[in-house]
């Protein structure tokens, strides 16, 4: 009887020990990507082009917004001006109200952004003819 308890208190701290070593043992950091790492003013740059392109189309502007808002991040003002003129060059009123919308989700619960960037869009939705959610009291219902 003694001998079998001897052998599992052997065997578990056997193993005990090598658990032990496992999590002493230094971790290898692995970079996978040689990609260039862009720059805050080359992403502004590269989405204010997307959006400004003459020949854009409804597709490809749901589909660059999409993607925007799928980053972990609030666009800039002049990504949202930009994005705004292509709207307004379509005559897409509806998706204009749907950026608006999407940045103030994208905000989340700081409070404070959005109502910067509606400052800082003001001129750009004033000359545009847009109006905000607000405006409209799309926030009401």
């Amino acid at each position: 009887m003694f001998r079998a308890v001897f052998r599992l208190s052997a065997t578990g701290a056997r193993s005990l020990a090598r658990l032990q070593q496992c999590r002493l043992a230094p971790v290898a950091a692995r970079c996978y990507s040689h990609a260039k790492v862009e720059s805050d003013e080359e992403f502004d740059a590269r989405w204010v082009t997307y959006f400004s392109k003459p020949d854009i189309d409804a597709w490809e502007l749901k589909k660059g917004m999409n993607t925007l808002i799928g980053y972990d991040l609030v666009p800039e003002a002049k990504i949202l001006d930009s994005a705004l003129r292509a709207c307004r060059r379509l005559n897409d009123m509806a998706s204009a109200i749907r950026i608006l919308e999407a940045i103030k989700d994208k905000a989340g619960p700081h409070k404070d952004i959005y109502p910067y960037l509606i400052q800082e869009l003001k001129p750009t939705l004033s000359e545009l003819g847009i109006s905000t959610p607000e405006e409209l009291e799309m926030d009401k219902l």
